[in-house]
């Protein structure tokens, strides 16, 4: 299956209406769509009254199409705000997402929703398969957008509605989503009493609702639909287990401290501000970004894997979280990054990756020694970070020390504490199994003006301005601080031979300066993002594992204990997906990523593997 998704074909009507011509059917009731929103989904939702005393409220919608309902329910939320700290979270599901050019024209026809429009049409996605979280902090206004075919999606998917749009064209014309398995999945994903609006009445609709748990009511419909559903869920599914404590904490935990002012610590920051939360930064040093992320200037690139895996997905969706986060802040330049294929193994992967590309054309494309990158960043880690940490609390250049049964920092208590620490997290969980690798990288600050550029063969050279930047060694590190070393001197130098004789030469007419520092990884190479695991319990609880039985009870945790680590040498591509994962754990929101990702990253999942290795 494509990992693209393909826009779908449009007829226009002389009325100006959308049709897909897929399933033969409206996008909207030509000349009075928004009514009809306002009519079934907002009204029929019982909007605004719902959200009224809430300080976080989530709509989910199946089908989001042009984006009207969502428009439709912004400007209501902008009117009907219950106070100015509260969240409207918007859940939606698409597999055929338009091109933003036939979004515009489709919503030319209601200037009121123009200004709205404009916002959301600025940051309109992409047409790569995954989750899309856009959030506009002004606003209190946030979009999760899973694309794909929403049979795999909405079950893969992790959020709790309060109210559901159910859309996506009439049942009789796209059978596959109204399909009797939908009903029970959005029962799962409902809150207590969640509403739901929908425009048809059709039979197998009522009985599939009603077998949910739904308490289901024919109203007048709105224009020439002569009736319409609305239903109250009274008999909720029970959740399913979970082992990988992803569940989001129940009441927010807005006052956030967060240890460690790297990127790790930066990306939670930001997306915790963005979300509502107080959030106050405590670390040792003087400035942010003293360690790992402190390097005069980062690459943005994504990693892309031949296969359609669930760490392949997650990478893409970093990547693009990341981009999308660092764009207009300060420190960060736009270039193109030409990727050399190394070997012929490499030959063969690139002509996968192209024959079916995780990343459109504007993207990623060939070219004739290997992929070209379009769009990705150069980033300026000391202007970038400082930007990032904007609206959080600095407590910098203290000694930390970190209490966390009693949650209190330097005796402060907070509702929640992340662990942004590196490798210091392993004095106070040395059952991570941390690796620290001595990543060394080289510079010069005063060669001749040159445009951003990059180049890239399992090392990589920058150039941006007066500024070269070439390495990284990524070797196993023996203990103590970190030092540079003329052996890894020597093997970046190599390593920028082979990607540019011409920069290796312009180099040696510089004074070049070594900057090592440590990178905490994992064995699997994937970061820890989530809730702190009890580990001793953890241990008895699942015990069972070790026989081959399934991991199916809530994991223990520490109580309002959280952290964001193991980072490795892809820090600013995880760090502001990681930040968005962390927002919706503890603040209640739907998180940005799919089931199995939050698995994949979950620090839970050490001792379940462990357990299950009968290492523990």
């Amino acid at each position: 299956m494509a990992r693209l998704l393909t826009p779908p074909e449009i007829d226009w009507r002389e009325d100006g209406t959308p049709v897909a011509r897929a399933h033969d059917d409206v996008y909207f009731t030509a000349g009075d769509g928004l009514a009809e929103s306002r009519a079934v989904f907002l009204a029929g939702c019982g909007l605004p009254d719902a959200w009224q005393g809430r300080e976080v409220f989530t709509v989910a919608e199946t089908g989001f199409g042009t984006g009207l309902n969502f428009l439709a329910l912004w400007q209501m939320w902008e009117t009907h705000r219950p106070s100015p700290t509260a969240r409207l979270h918007f859940v939606s599901f698409e597999a055929f997402p338009l091109l933003p050019q036939d979004a515009v024209r489709a919503l030319d026809s209601w200037p009121e929703l123009e200004e709205l429009a404009a916002l959301m049409i600025a940051r309109w996605p992409g047409p790569a398969k995954g989750v899309r979280h856009i959030v506009w902090p002004d606003s209190g206004v946030s979009l999760t957008l899973h694309h794909g075919d929403i049979r795999e999606t909405l079950p893969a998917a992790r959020f709790r509605a309060d109210a559901w749009f159910l859309d996506g064209f009439s049942p009789a014309k796209n059978e596959e989503m109204w399909g009797t398995w939908i009903y029970p999945e959005i029962s799962v994903h409902s809150a207590p009493d969640a509403r739901l609006g929908t425009f048809t009445v059709a039979g197998a609709v009522r009985r599939g609702l009603a077998e949910a748990g739904f308490e289901v009511s024919r109203l007048p419909g709105h224009g020439r639909k002569r009736e319409r559903l609305e239903a109250t869920l009274a008999t909720p599914l029970p959740p399913s287990p979970d082992p990988y404590a992803t569940t989001p904490a129940t009441p927010g935990l807005r006052r956030v401290a967060i240890i460690g002012a790297g990127i790790a610590g930066a990306g939670a920051a930001r997306a915790l501000a963005d979300a509502g939360a107080d959030v106050t930064i405590f670390d040792r040093d003087e400035n942010p970004a003293s360690g790992a992320s402190g390097n005069p200037l980062a690459l943005l690139m994504p990693r892309l894997d031949a296969a359609d895996t669930v760490q392949a997905r997650l990478l893409v969706d970093a990547y693009i979280a990341a981009r999308n986060t660092y764009r207009g802040l300060p420190g960060v330049t736009e270039t193109d990054v030409r990727q050399l294929q190394k070997d012929q193994t490499e030959t063969d992967r690139f002509a996968k990756l192209l024959a079916d590309p995780p990343l459109p054309l504007e993207d990623l494309e060939a070219f004739r020694d290997g992929l070209l990158h379009k769009q990705a960043l150069i980033l300026r880690p000391a202007e970038l970070i400082p930007a990032l940490l904007a609206g959080a609390t600095l407590r910098l250049g203290e000694s930390v020390k970190v209490d966390l049964e009693s949650r209190k920092v330097n005796g402060e208590a907070f509702d929640a504490i992340i662990l942004a620490t590196a490798m210091a997290a392993k004095d106070e969980l040395p059952w991570l199994g941390l690796e620290a690798r001595l990543g060394q990288v080289e510079w010069i600050g005063d060669a001749a003006i040159a445009e951003p550029a990059a180049m890239t063969r399992g090392t990589y050279a920058l150039a941006d301005g007066p500024d070269r930047l070439w390495g990284a060694t990524f070797e196993r590190f023996g203990g103590g601080p970190p030092e540079t070393s003329d052996r890894a001197r020597a093997e970046n130098a190599e390593g920028l031979d082979t990607l540019s004789p011409w920069w290796a030469r312009d180099a040696r007419d510089h004074a070049i300066v070594s900057r090592a520092a440590l990178r905490a990884t994992t064995a699997d190479r994937l970061p820890l993002i989530g809730a702190v695991p009890d580990y001793a319990a953890a241990l008895v609880l699942f015990d069972g594992v070790k026989k081959g039985r399934p991991a199916d009870a809530d994991a223990p945790v520490l109580t309002g204990i959280f952290m964001v680590n193991g980072l490795g040498a892809r820090g600013f591509t995880w760090g502001p997906w990681a930040g968005g994962v962390l927002a919706a754990q503890l603040l209640g929101g739907p998180a940005p990523a799919e089931a199995a990702a939050l698995a994949a990253v979950s620090p839970m999942r050490l001792i379940l593997r462990a357990l299950k290795r009968g290492e523990a």
